[in-house]
């Protein structure tokens, strides 16, 4: 059924400011009967109807007319939706908790557990009171709540764009400063929502009456100038729509043509925002032609583009390619005999009903399809996959307020790209997405894992501009490094910035925590040592469930990060396991050379013995290291992961980093992987100049099997593992580079 909700019925004498009717509750039934004929149904709407007009009896709107007269305005806005009995109920009742003294258990007593959750919902986001806020900018979070609450239930949404949609028709009788606010809570909040949901006349009204508080002289123009343009045209409309109607007919295609004139509003976008001159908008008037099927209207482009010439650049297929608001029908722009231009769409009556009604027309309420909420509202999640994600989004509580609605923003209100997958899915992205932003708006875990992006068949850089069309393929690997901060300057949705975020905070946690079970570790070792016990033996004794009881912890682990911490000191531990006796460390009969300053590793017991840095694996301070017992060359000190011991566990040995190292640097040998394009290795080299790291070394090749990537090695200078990881950090921000790994000979 066609949207009716705005059209003003000749038997409604009664208006109040703006012009708008008022209804009586006989024409909401006559109204709501069109499709609900359920005894039951139809007596409970009346009960509740009965029941507000008792509940606010005294109650007056600013306006002047009693508080009821809104709700009945609601919920006649509902039933021209063809929204259900329950939905139609709670609009009537949407405003009785807050205003009197109706529970939300008095609700579910009468009406039932399904308006009682409505009306709660509803009256949980009336209690923001975000129109208070006067003419400031409303808080992310209290928007983040409206959109939580609305997220829950569909029907939430419909009976809040009708309630909001009544205010703003009857906004003449506030204050200019509510005026303003609610508009611009009215825009930035209700009017995104309605164009997403494709309810086109409620966004269309919402927006302009928006527009007529927020720009009042900008809103009078446009209203002047499309006054003069309509009255000009009028006549040469009539002969075009003539014309086309006669060769439609000719060609015995049943049809039906009607003309209408663009939004105040959409005017004023393409004006002040895009740069047009009034007179260069071509679709200020167009005609609308309506036919059976889809054939038919594709039939009918092409007998209008036999006789008129079409505008370049002007055609637009949406039924091979819907809006995502499900929005189909054939646009195309074509210049008439007379010299005018004229925008002709062309859809079905299915289509035309999605147009005017969006998601109301596609779940309208059908009272013999056994209605079930759960099933509509998942129905829409599947269908409206942007509506899926609002309420994924919704229900993220880690997000922060603001990263939540940058997220709406971006995502999902000004989605206006498609891209396909490899399988041909659509995904919508806003203007602007990388091959990162597509990555997380497949799976997170696809995310996290990129290293490489294939666009139409072509390797490019993961900060790639996408436009619609492309076709996007992630390339992932179970070693990637994972997202870098480099990631967040260039990712556009909000999605892809809050999930890098939230990757960098549990590596950043992961690393503290590591280093705070080392640090422990390390307390703990130093202190048995002096005691004669060794790390196998001390793992042992904390590992214990008598150690972890005593001190509260649930493992080792724990218990390392709480002597990093001094709770407990390893001094307490010692002595609740009663040990006393230290016991003395032998002395190396070798002549030391480990207390030299020059060499930043030293072994207990081994004061005599030569020790030197392994060149197969590069050790810097900071790394995890082992000492490897070589035969006549002393202490060889590796790496803890290093292949070329991992097999010699009998000639291994405990070293340490010393405390006091004098500032050296080490060399160590790099390898990073990027896609190949000019200037690569020059912008390494810059970027590692700008750095301040030194390189000794460096060699670039082809990867064999595969062309477009770069293989590049490298040996630099670096003082210690934290300032390693920076540079690889700085690395990995270089267009192209993707992937960066120490080497191991």
């Amino acid at each position: 059924m066609r949207l009716q909700y705005s059209s003003m019925s000749k038997e409604n004498k009664s208006l109040v400011n703006g012009g708008y009717p008022l209804h009586t509750f006989e024409q909401l039934e006559e109204r709501y009967k069109e499709y609900i004929s359920n005894e039951a149904d139809i007596q409970a709407i009346r009960d509740a109807y009965q029941f507000i007009i008792k509940k606010h009896q005294g109650q007056f709107r600013k306006s002047g007319e009693p508080y009821y007269h809104h709700l009945l305005e609601v919920a006649f806005i509902l039933a021209s939706l063809q929204a259900g009995p329950i939905t139609i109920i709670a609009g009537l009742l949407h405003d009785v908790v807050e205003d009197t003294d109706t529970s939300i258990e008095d609700l579910r007593r009468r009406w039932g557990d399904e308006v009682a959750k409505i009306v709660d919902s509803l009256t949980k986001i009336q209690r923001l009171k975000l129109s208070k806020i006067s003419s400031e900018d409303f808080e992310a979070e209290d928007h983040r709540k409206i959109f939580i609450g609305m997220a829950k239930d569909i029907r939430v949404i419909i009976i809040k764009l009708a309630d909001r949609l009544h205010n703003m028709r009857t906004l003449g009788s506030l204050s200019q400063e509510r005026q303003i606010a609610l508009s611009k809570e009215t825009r930035d909040v209700f009017v995104p929502i309605a164009h997403r949901l494709g309810l086109d006349n409620i966004k269309c009204e919402l927006a302009d009456l928006c527009l007529k508080y927020l720009e009042p002289e900008k809103y009078q123009e446009i209203v002047s100038l499309l006054s003069q343009k309509e009255k000009k045209l009028k006549k040469s409309l009539s002969v075009f729509q003539k014309k086309l109607a006669d060769i439609i007919f000719e060609h015995g295609i049943p049809f039906e043509i009607s003309s209408r004139v663009k939004s105040i509003s959409s005017i004023y976008d393409k004006m002040y925002i895009k740069g047009h001159q009034f007179d260069e908008i071509y679709d200020i008037l167009a005609l609308r032609i309506i036919c059976e099927t889809e054939l038919q209207c594709y039939e009918i482009l092409g007998l209008i583009h036999q006789i008129y010439t079409p505008v370049p650049g002007r055609f637009k297929d949406y039924i091979a390619m819907p809006k995502p608001n499900m929005y189909q029908s054939l646009h195309t722009t074509v210049i008439s005999g007379d010299g005018n231009f004229y925008e002709v769409q062309i859809r079905t009556k299915e289509m035309d009903e999605v147009a005017e009604s969006g998601v109301a027309a596609h779940w309208a309420y059908k009272e013999q399809a056994g209605y079930n909420p759960k099933e509509e509202q998942k129905e829409i999640e599947n269908k409206l996959h942007w509506f899926r994600d609002f309420v994924s989004i919704s229900s993220d509580k880690d997000a922060s307020a603001s990263d939540y609605m940058d997220t709406l923003s971006h995502d999902i209100f000004e989605a206006n790209v498609y891209v396909f997958t490899p399988t041909g899915k659509v995904i919508e992205l806003a203007s602007g997405s990388t091959p990162i932003d597509f990555a997380y708006r497949i799976h997170t875990k696809v995310g996290d894992s990129a290293v490489g992006a294939i666009v139409n068949g072509v390797m490019v850089p993961l900060n790639t501009v996408l436009k619609t069309g492309d076709k996007v393929e992630i390339k992932t690997s179970k070693s990637s490094p994972g997202p870098n901060e480099g990631w967040l300057e260039f990712v556009k949705t909000g999605l892809a910035r809050s999930q890098i975020k939230k990757f960098l905070a549990k590596k950043n946690a992961a690393l503290v925590r590591e280093e705070k079970i080392a640090k422990g570790k390390q307390s703990a070792l130093d202190a048995f040592k002096d005691r004669g016990i060794e790390e196998a033996e001390m793992l042992e004794m904390l590992s214990s469930d008598k150690v972890l009881n005593e001190f509260g912890f649930d493992n080792i682990d724990e218990l390392f990060i709480g002597i990093s911490n001094r709770k407990p000191v390893p001094s307490a531990i010692i002595e609740f396991l009663k040990i006393k006796k230290p016991v003395a460390l032998p002395i190396g009969k070798a002549k030391s050379r480990s207390g030299d300053n020059s060499v930043p590793v030293y072994c207990r017991g081994a004061d005599r013995i030569a020790i030197s840095l392994a060149n197969c694996c590069t050790p810097i301070p900071g790394d995890n290291i082992v000492g490897y017992v070589t035969r006549g060359k002393g202490i060889q000190v590796h790496r803890a992961n290093c292949p070329n011991v991992a097999e010699q566990k009998q000639r291994l040995i405990d070293v340490y980093w010393k405390e006091d190292i004098e500032y050296a640097t080490y060399p160590v040998d790099v390898s990073l992987e990027a896609n190949d394009r000019s200037n690569l290795l020059i912008d390494i080299m810059n970027t590692l100049s700008s750095a301040k790291v030194m390189v000794s070394s460096l060699h670039a090749q082809i990867q064999h099997h595969n062309t477009t990537v770069v293989v590049v090695t490298m040996t630099i200078y670096v003082s210690d593992a934290k300032r390693l990881n920076d540079i690889f950090n700085i690395i990995l921000n270089i267009k192209g580079v993707y992937n960066i790994k120490r080497v191991i000979h």
